[in-house]
């Protein structure tokens, strides 16, 4: 009876030390870490693509005057060529901010290269006198184009929307800045001969081959993040032109034929132009 009693204290002991063995350990919660921020704060980028249409209209030019004691009366169509250009530069620019809602500011320089041409036929009508019967010469075919070289420099004011994950950032913007253009002289072909007009003759006899003004463009696009910092895009440009350096020329003649050709025809040259780039977070 005395061994009894000697055992229900130990085993009342076994027993309450295995209910608090079996009893869940409370651990401290750790915090999750924040989720990333992607494309924020200053970034360089590289972007290249095709300019794939300009404004280049169909033109009709009348001449009516005498010749020869008789009236000529020359009518010469033009009909545009749109000629895929290529374009390609860098970027460099600063986002502020982590929201939504980011306003972006950045400096756009690129490359801008692209073949203005048209099919040429001119109509000719000869009177040889007062009364006279006119009579039509036959139709003269041809066409021309030029390679034309271009830098564009601007700044552009952009908004960029972060929405979800951030890792789709679409973004629409606009840019103002100046360009500077060259031909490299006009090739020519008349009936299937052809031939070359050089841009020192053009320099010569046309006042200038080189170009520089003022430029804007409005541009969109989106951009995927790979990592917070890396991401590829694409993007389009309205890109313009103006052409009030036409005038720059030597005589006032020229200037004068110039000033009545813009009061017909919208000279100034429209763009659109369509890249993709690689974007870099510093």
């Amino acid at each position: 009876m005395k061994k009894l009693s000697l055992f229900v204290p130990v085993l009342l002991g076994l027993a309450i030390g295995s209910l608090q063995a079996g009893e869940p350990v409370a651990y401290k919660q750790v915090a999750p870490p924040p989720p990333p921020v992607y494309g924020t704060g200053f970034y360089g980028a590289i972007d290249a693509g095709a300019n794939v249409f300009q404004n280049f209209d169909d033109r009709t030019f009348h001449e009516d005057e005498d010749f020869l004691g008789g009236r000529l009366v020359d009518d010469l169509k033009l009909e545009a060529n749109h000629e895929v250009g290529v374009f390609g530069g860098i970027k460099l620019g600063y986002v502020f901010g982590t929201g939504v809602v980011r306003p972006t500011i950045e400096g756009d320089f690129f490359y801008n290269g692209f073949r203005p041409g048209w099919d040429a036929t001119l109509n000719t009508t000869f009177t040889p006198c007062r009364g006279c019967q006119p009579f039509t010469l036959r139709p003269v075919h041809g066409s021309f184009d030029f390679w034309t070289n271009s830098g564009a420099f601007m700044v552009n004011f952009i908004l960029r929307l972060a929405p979800g994950n951030q890792r789709f950032q679409p973004y629409v913007g606009a840019g103002v800045g100046g360009y500077y253009a060259e031909t490299e002289g006009v090739n020519v072909e008349i009936e299937g001969v052809r031939g070359r007009i050089s841009k020192e003759f053009l320099r010569e006899n046309a006042g200038t081959n080189e170009f520089a003004d003022l430029a804007w463009q409005v541009i969109g696009g989106a951009d995927y993040y790979w990592t917070p910092r890396i991401s590829t895009f694409i993007e389009y440009h309205f890109l313009n032109y103006t052409s009030d350096t036409l005038l720059a020329v030597r005589t006032s003649a020229q200037r004068q034929q110039i000033r009545e050709l813009k009061k017909e025809f919208d000279l100034d040259l429209k763009q659109h132009l369509v890249g993709i780039g690689l974007r870099f977070h510093f």
